[in-house]
């Protein structure tokens, strides 16, 4: 039976993407954060659409086909984790490929998650599982991963040493659908500030909706002390920004005080309809249309090298209607969001208000530098491999 989010897949004439220049983040699908049991029901209940412009989904951006880039490393790796849990834990971390349980993360510490945690496994168990994510992604990463991890446990030696709710090993995997050379399945991690979706068709990937971010961003003390990440985001981000003379940045600005958090797709926001805004791809010099394509790289280059690749490609075929948007200052100690949005990728760069190190902050209603949040999506419908999914439902018998 075909589910019955195919028939939520509207088909739209392709049509140019223009940056609307003055217009601020759309938030018809409001902010992200934090959430619980009913936030989630209410957004299960609507069927999945996709990220879109004005409400239609730009159909032809994403077809079956073959890569060339083999997908079996990945498979062996989840075999052999799926292989090492007990029967308990295996029921409970394996859901069908079209299961709900797809969208059904969050940020926040407090949430009911699903799967088999780190924390329960035995140690040969947490090296199968780290074997999954070192087959799936690129060293770097697979260490942004593994620090996510760690500073939540700084995190926790920061609120009185409570590893109850924050620790290093409060991370979730499932498994959707059974590993496959030919059938489409994937698999999630799920955690405070680390969440991957990993969707495989053969030697297709689709790795979105991901979630990255920590607070702090730096261990300055404790077990960790010297870890830190997203430092080249943040700073590639200002550089880009710094790189774009006058008159593009009246193009690219939106704001320039930001006093809140400005991320519009995090959890429970499948659906969000999110106008264009910034400057465009097309409107830069050629350094500069290099400087961005570099940016989404540092994204983009989680993944494994070579669907990596295919995936830059992607996006370097939709260079002139990509829009990079900013709202915040330029200093060297600013705080802003930026987002780079096409028709084949959506990012999200935030300074977040403090959330749980606000008895340390100065001011917990401004926005710092040590509480990021990152999120990666795939606009069009093809969050969590969903329009690949439908195109293979269509073709195949179910």
């Amino acid at each position: 039976m075909i589910p019955r989010w195919f028939l939520f897949i509207a088909a739209a004439a392709l049509v140019p993407v223009s940056c609307l220049f003055s217009q601020p983040p759309s938030r018809k699908g409001g902010p992200g954060g934090p959430g619980g049991p009913s936030r989630e029901a209410e957004a299960l209940a609507e069927p999945f659409r996709g990220i879109t412009t004005h409400g239609n989904v730009q159909s032809g951006l994403f077809t079956i086909r073959s890569t060339g880039v083999s997908t079996e490393p990945v498979r062996k790796a989840a075999a052999a984790f799926l292989a090492a849990l007990t029967l308990e834990q295996r029921n409970k971390t394996t859901f069908p490929v079209d299961d709900p349980e797809w969208r059904k993360w969050m940020n926040v510490h407090r949430y009911n998650r699903q799967g088999v945690s780190f924390e329960e496994m035995t140690d040969a168990q947490r090296e199968m599982a780290f074997g999954l994510l070192r087959a799936s992604l690129s060293a770097k990463g697979l260490k942004l991963s593994q620090d996510i991890m760690k500073l939540n446990y700084t995190l926790g030696e920061l609120n009185h040493d409570n590893f109850t709710e924050y620790g290093q090993w409060l991370y979730h995997i499932t498994v959707m659908g059974e590993p496959s050379a030919d059938q489409p399945w994937g698999w999630q991690i799920d955690g405070h500030h680390l969440i991957i979706n990993y969707f495989v068709l053969r030697d297709q990937v689709v790795m979105s909706p991901a979630f990255y971010g920590s607070e702090p961003v730096v261990a300055r003390s404790g077990k960790f002390q010297g870890i830190s990440i997203l430092q080249d985001e943040q700073n590639r981000g200002l550089a880009m920004l710094r790189s774009l003379n006058e008159a593009q940045r009246k193009k690219a600005v939106l704001e320039t005080s930001k006093t809140g958090n400005n991320n519009l797709t995090e959890a429970f926001k499948d659906n969000v309809v999110l106008d264009y805004a910034g400057i465009a791809g097309a409107d830069l010099t050629a350094a500069q249309r290099t400087g961005l394509l570099e940016l989404v790289g540092l994204y983009v280059n989680n993944m494994d090298e070579g669907h990596a690749k295919v995936k830059m490609d992607e996006v370097r075929a939709h260079l002139d209607q990509t829009c990079f948007a900013w709202i915040g200052g330029s200093a060297d100690d600013s705080v802003y969001y930026y987002r780079i949005h096409s028709p084949v990728v959506l990012i999200e760069f935030d300074h977040q208000r403090p959330a749980n190190t606000r008895h340390l902050a100065k001011d917990p209603q401004q926005p710092i530098r040590d509480h990021i949040h990152v999120v990666v999506r795939t606009p069009n419908g093809n969050d969590y491999g969903k329009d690949l999914l439908r195109q293979h439902y269509a073709q195949s018998s179910h």
